[in-house]
């Protein structure tokens, strides 16, 4: 080999070792509060990420979000952060096949629900590019949905006459206005306002919630339902432009810790703060009602058709086996549970 040929030999390798190790910190935004079950496990994963890239890949966490929870989405993808997490039903009509996770009685373990999803979603879902412009880390759900308020105890449907609810759009407000309840899409951000003004009296939140936005001295009542009245669907998401100027063999390293991994993360984080949220409520004397078969017989009559949409709205999308995957989805959750 000639000087010259060795001396470009040399120079290429050295350009394309300086591109593996190239220092990329990703501006995370977070909006809900540090220690929240979204924004500490995004602030875990981004731990692990740094670890397995020996640093080139780290998180700045930003002290304010950068938009609003329906923004978020917009704002990873028009690079104003470079790594969020936000829920599909924020954005009404945008994401379809998501609310696939979403239905009633989706199941008691959020592991199993988010780890579940993300295999639905890998496999038969992402390929019709509902996140586009984004980098999709991972796809996760929340625990069970309770129906928590501030005025007396629901046991029937009766009972939800007369009181308005705080609900976070997608699939829960289908599920709303099935049962005929007063409900009103807002962030999970202003549930604390909305309820200590009196302009809502209830919420539709997991069991961590009560902790997590400090509603303890406002809630008073609690109904459960098996499986969850309601699920919500979530995702984290990154930059395209930015994930592109990671390395590829810190590409791969974060690879690993996306999919499946970063789903069960998520997974355990809020079974963790349910089981803590349950055990706050307790404490402060919020009141549990387990919803009885009456009362889950008459839910599951009055949302019944909401699969049925779902499977009419995925095969409108184009997917065309959408009976098939939703039979896929409940039978990944009851595996896993």
């Amino acid at each position: 080999m000639s000087s010259r040929h060795w001396f470009a030999a040399v120079v290429t390798l050295f350009a394309a070792a300086s591109a593996t190790a190239q220092t990329v910190v990703l501006t995370a935004s977070a909006w809900t509060p540090p220690l929240t079950t979204m924004a500490y496990t995004q602030t875990k994963w981004c731990e692990a990420v740094a670890a397995a890239t020996g640093n080139r890949v780290r998180c700045n966490v930003l002290p304010k979000a950068v938009a609003a929870p329906p923004a978020t989405f917009d704002a990873v993808r028009d690079g104003l952060a470079d790594l969020s997490y936000s829920a599909h039903g924020y954005t009404p009509g945008r994401f379809v096949l998501t609310t696939i996770a979403e239905l009633p009685f989706a199941g008691d373990s959020p592991v199993a629900t988010a780890v579940a999803y993300q295999r639905i979603f890998e496999r038969y879902l992402a390929k019709f590019d509902e996140h586009r412009g984004l980098k999709v880390i991972t796809v996760f759900t929340h625990g069970p949905g309770n129906l928590l308020n501030i005025r007396r105890p629901v046991a029937s449907l009766a009972d939800l006459q007369g009181l308005k609810f705080r609900v976070g759009g997608g699939m829960v407000n289908e599920i709303a206005k099935s049962l005929g309840m007063n409900a009103t899409v807002k962030p999970a951000t202003e549930s604390y306002e909305l309820l200590s003004s009196g302009v809502m009296d209830g919420v539709l939140f997991p069991s961590e919630s009560v902790e997590s936005f400090k509603l303890e001295k406002l809630i008073k009542h609690r109904t459960t339902f098996p499986g969850g009245l309601y699920n919500t669907s979530f995702a984290l998401v990154m930059n395209e432009k930015t994930w592109n100027r990671i390395g590829k063999a810190d590409q791969a390293a974060i690879e690993k810790l996306s999919g499946e991994h970063a789903a069960r993360l998520f997974g355990r984080s809020w079974e963790e703060a349910d089981r803590r949220g349950v055990a706050f409520m307790q404490a402060n004397g919020i009141v549990t009602t387990k919803a009885d078969r009456q009362l889950i017989d008459e839910v599951k009559a009055r949302t019944s058709h909401l699969e049925r949409k779902w499977i009419a709205d995925a095969k409108a999308k184009g997917l065309t086996n959408a009976e098939e995957v939703l039979r896929a989805f409940k039978a990944e959750v009851a595996r896993l549970q």
